[in-house]
């Protein structure tokens, strides 16, 4: 029997918006065991080599795992001879079928499935992208019926589809959250403008710095604001030149002399297909730090020196002076210049201008 219109509205639809619920799924496959009427319905990842009791579990109804463990079953992986791996994708099968494993294996979960009031399962595996292997599992109280396997044969390829779809996502989820840490920690932050130089979207670094600027106006779907009226002609200029010539060179500005604040202005080459505005223009920014604890317990790691000499190389290679650096550090000159001359011989440099490339090859300033 095929998923009617119901089906479709009841199931389908928040099966393919499950992956950006707070609980993942969690209406899909609530809806799958009300119209079942079982007490456990689960979708389960797993990934690399995990065990199948150390997988990633989406679930509704009751948690059997936890509830086994409360009765005393502290060898669920037991339960892992189970031969997932057999299983013919989008097939659903009795996990009763597969009761002869070993011998170990059928005493074990028929403790199992008696102390927990479960007379029997349905399972059915799913290949996804990348290695990835899930499973739905369906348990009951009582017999299933072929109404309950014919609903989960139906609705395999749609499942399918929707972990696809999900795993992808989850993927770029972590690429964005890398980049995003990178850029974070190498102190870089960007803007993106249309060819009206209105702001489309910026990284939350940035906006914090550019709001504090004199003069400087940020918000979404309006053009810069900057308190320097030959500057910003310059940028909508730049927006215009890109939106015409996508291959244009880029650009050099300064946003703000004090604090200096450089950018890059760059020809954005990528058009997403929906955007309240199309991006043409990615301004890229250093912002100024000043160097804080953990890079010099970093920098104190990789070089050898002490955590006080790795503090007055980190404003060293910041552009201080000596004389600034121990004002700084609440030192006197001559302490500083002792300090100084350790550093060099134990970095094997010679002068701030190698100190400076040594600090900024080492990743000091990522930490």
């Amino acid at each position: 029997m095929a998923l009617t219109s119901v089906d479709e509205t009841e199931l389908l639809l928040p099966l393919f918006a499950g992956m950006y619920e707070g609980h993942r799924f969690a209406t899909f496959l609530d809806r799958v065991r009300a119209r079942t009427q079982a007490d456990y319905v689960g979708l389960f990842f797993r990934q690399g080599d995990l065990t199948m009791h150390d997988v990633t579990e989406f679930h509704a109804g009751r948690d059997l795992r936890a509830e086994a463990r409360q009765l005393g079953f502290d060898r669920l992986d037991i339960l892992d001879r189970f031969p997932f791996d057999r299983l013919r994708p989008e097939r659903v099968y009795a996990v009763s079928e597969f009761a002869d494993v070993d011998a170990e294996y059928a005493v074990f979960r028929a403790r199992y499935i008696a102390a927990l009031g479960i007379a029997d399962e349905r399972i059915m595996r799913l290949t996804l992208d990348g290695g990835i292997s899930a499973w739905m599992l369906l348990a009951r109280g009582r017999e299933c019926s072929a109404a309950d396997s014919v609903l989960l044969a139906n609705l395999a390829p749609y499942v399918a589809l929707a972990l696809r779809a999900f795993v992808r996502e989850e993927r770029r989820r972590i690429e964005a959250e890398m980049n995003s840490l990178a850029l974070a920690r190498s102190g870089t932050s960007w803007l993106l403008l249309d060819r009206e130089a209105r702001l489309v979207a910026s990284d939350p670094g940035i906006a914090h710095v550019l709001r504090a600027l004199p003069g400087f106006v940020l918000r979404e779907g309006e053009r810069l604001c900057l308190a320097d009226v030959a500057l910003e002609r310059q940028i909508a200029e730049t927006a215009a030149l890109f939106a015409q010539d996508p291959s244009a060179p880029p650009r050099a500005v300064e946003l703000c002399a004090h604090p200096r604040l450089h950018a890059l202005l760059l020809p954005n080459r990528s058009q997403p297909a929906a955007a309240s505005s199309l991006p043409v223009l990615q301004i890229l920014c250093c912002i100024p730090g000043q160097p804080g604890g953990e890079q010099r317990d970093i920098l104190a790691q990789v070089s050898g020196l002490s955590r006080r000499e790795a503090e007055l190389a980190l404003l060293l290679s910041a552009g201080r002076s000596l004389a600034e650096a121990a004002k700084d550090m609440g030192l006197t000159l001559e302490t500083a210049r002792n300090y100084s001359k350790r550093i060099y011989a134990q970095l094997n440099v010679r002068g701030q201008a190698e100190l400076v490339a040594y600090v900024l090859q080492s990743g000091v300033r990522l930490a």
